[in-house]
Formats: C-alpha cells, structure tokens, sequence
C-alpha cells in the first residue's frame, strides 16, 4: 500500500462540489439526475461533470435504466482514487481501518493497546498496524492512503485537534493529536471525539431520512453524538454529546475523575460496574464478563446493569425532551445486555413527553464494532470533498 501520495488530487472547484456531494449521498446517480438535484442546466451539468471525469474524481460505473430514450450513464465517486486510514483509539483496545473514497470499508483490524503507554508509542503502534493491514489484504488494490481520522473516548476542542481533559487518557491532556499522528505518518489528520465520530457513521449507513439523531457509546466510559439536520453538532467548544459528567438526581455521591460527585460516568459506566463488583469481592475482570454473569441470572450482575440503564435513561430522557431526535441508537459493549437495553427504553417511555417518544426509533447500531471508523472516513472524506484539508 501507498502510504504517502506526492500527487494529490486536484483541488475541487466549488462548482464542482455541488456535483460531488449529491453524487457522494445518493441524490443522484447520472447527468439527467444531477440536473435534478442540484438545478442545473443540462449543459452545466455535462460541463462540470466532463471535468471531473477527466480529474479523475468520478467514473462512469455503467448503464442506467431508460426512460423512453437512450440509457443513462451511471455516474459515482471513483473509489479507487484514494483511501481514509482511520483509528478508533479506545481504553485498552484499538481498530484500525482503511475507508476508500467511496465511503466503503476494505478492511478493519482490532489491535490491543494501553492509551495509558501515551501518544507517542500509541500512535506509532497505529500507524504501523495500518500498515500491517494494508499489507494483509489481498481482496483488491488499496489505494493510496490521503489522510487520516482519529477517534479518542475523551473531548476534542471545536477549533482543532486538540484533546481536553480526558478521563481515561492521562497524559493526552492538551495534547495537538493531529500534529502528533501527522508527523508520524506525514499525512492530514482530523481529530473527534469517538462517540461523535460513531454517530456519523451510524447516519450515513442509514437512508438518510433521520436527519436528527443520538448516539449513545456505553462501554467502558459513557459519551453521546449528536447529528443535527444531517449534519455532526458538536456545539460551541467541541463538547456537544459529553453526557459523562451530567449529575444523576438521588444517585450515590460517588467520586467522578472529573473531581464532582454522581456524574453518569461514576455511576453507571461500564468501568464503575466492573469496579463495584470487584470490590463486592466478585471475580469479574472486564465489562463482557459482568454482561455473561447477568445472561446466566446472576443477581448482582443484573441488578447493576439494570440500574446503570436506569440512570442512563433518565440523562437521556432530557436530552430526547429537548432535542426530539428521530433515532436513539444505543452502542458501545453495554448495549449487548438486554438488560441494560431493556432498562433505559423503560425509562425512557416513562419520563419522556408522549410526544417526543411518539416517533422515536431506539435501535443497536447498524455496524457495531465499525461505525466510529465508518464515521471517521465520512469526516475525512467531507474535507477532502469539501473546502479543503
């Protein structure tokens, strides 16, 4: 695999961007309809789409079905052009991935690995597991890689790749991750908190049609993204979504990272269940363990998982209050337990206004384990096809 790439492709004019981007989200697939989508003359059409061919950023894929005349040509992004190395960093375990330009995934990799070790050996660990799995895979060509994404359970400032204050990451305070990374792998990096970058890319493996969604990451630390209109909202300073450190009302006083007492996080992430079983004298090494324990009607592992849903519905009722999403999807490895799942739809339904609730889906992430690196390529991807990176 190309790692680096000296000939990066031709800057897109904003004309042609209108193009690209219905192209890219499936408003149209031929001249006839981009015409449609975009409200261009024919002629403008076939103009700008003439010029991308010959940059070589779309291709022809084909013949179209015929309306009573000649066959359309079928238009796309040409996937091939280049490819997204993504990382979903977590607490003790990473993935890796390469997204091509079409969005498409061509490969993943799950990797063990310690963020406490700090972002020096993390990232050249990421960057040289890439490589390993560019070179193990022997599908089809990868392209060459034109940038990176990178995905941290913790806050990233709104007005760069700056990480703040993250709980489960000492050392990464403050840090300038996409400097870091970059200089390691010599290519742009766009930087976003992971529950973020799992919201994206749980909207774009949908239709479309739900513009307005909650993504809940419940794993070994609880965080929320948010897509507003179709579009990522992460507020004014980044931390739209962060539901860690919100208070849980009549909840225990227990001692946050964040240095309060009762947040979410401290109460009903996957981490404090783990810890609270441990410390009840229970064998219980990780969060996957406590979930088998409570499939086998272990009392004390259900008991936990159904309050920490509990509490995780009640932060949530608020937010689907105020917000009135089309979609609530529950991720991260808390929502393999139907417990957890079934306590905070419960909660849900009984503290929400009939009317925020009436329509409302509430649903397990379409792509589990791949959606924050899915996300993460659809960011890049909206740079690179967008003003620029």
């Amino acid at each position: 695999m190309t790692m680096t790439n000296s000939q990066p492709l031709s800057r897109l004019s904003p004309q042609n961007l209108e193009i690209v981007r219905a192209l890219r989200f499936g408003r149209a697939d031929s001249k006839a309809s981009l015409a449609v989508a975009t409200g261009l003359s024919p002629s403008t059409v076939t103009s700008r789409v003439q010029d991308l061919l010959t940059l070589g950023h779309i291709v022809e894929t084909g013949d179209g079905e015929s309306r009573g005349g000649r066959r359309p040509r079928r238009l796309a992004i040409r996937a091939e052009a280049g490819a997204v190395g993504c990382f979903d960093l977590g607490i003790d375990r990473s993935s890796v991935g390469l997204v091509d330009f079409s969005g498409a995934l061509l490969a993943h990799a799950e990797i063990p690995l310690d963020v406490a070790a700090g972002p020096a050996p993390v990232f050249d660990t990421l960057w040289a597991a890439l490589g390993d799995l560019a070179a193990g895979h022997s599908e089809r060509a990868i392209p060459p890689v034109r940038a990176l994404s990178l995905g941290v359970p913790g806050p990233v400032a709104a007005d760069g790749n700056r990480i703040v204050s993250p709980s489960r990451m000492p050392g990464w305070n403050g840090i300038d991750a996409a400097a870091m990374l970059g200089g390691v792998a010599g290519l742009p990096v766009v930087v976003n908190n992971d529950a973020n970058l799992m919201a994206v890319g749980e909207y774009a493996a949908g239709d479309r049609a739900e513009g307005n969604l909650v993504f809940v990451k419940a794993g070994s630390g609880i965080g929320s993204g948010i897509i507003c209109r179709g579009e990522l909202f992460v507020g004014a300073d980044g931390v739209a979504g962060d539901i860690s450190h919100v208070s849980v009302p009549d909840a225990p006083p227990v001692a946050c990272s964040c240095g309060r007492r009762g947040c979410l996080d401290a109460l009903a992430s996957g981490n404090a269940l783990v810890k609270e079983l441990q410390e009840a004298g229970e064998d219980v090494p990780d969060v996957e363990s406590m979930i088998r324990r409570a499939r086998d009607a272990d009392a004390a592992a259900t008991r936990l998982l159904r309050g920490a849903g509990t509490m995780t519905g009640g932060v949530l009722s608020t937010i689907i209050n105020f917000f009135n999403p089309d979609r609530l999807v529950l991720g991260g490895v808390l929502s393999q337990s139907e417990v957890f799942v079934n306590a905070v739809r419960a909660t849900l339904y009984a503290e929400c206004l009939p009317m925020a609730t009436e329509r409302l889906t509430i649903a397990l992430p379409r792509h589990p384990q791949t959606s924050g690196l899915l996300g993460g390529g659809a960011v890049v991807l909206d740079r690179i096809f967008g003003p620029g990176l």
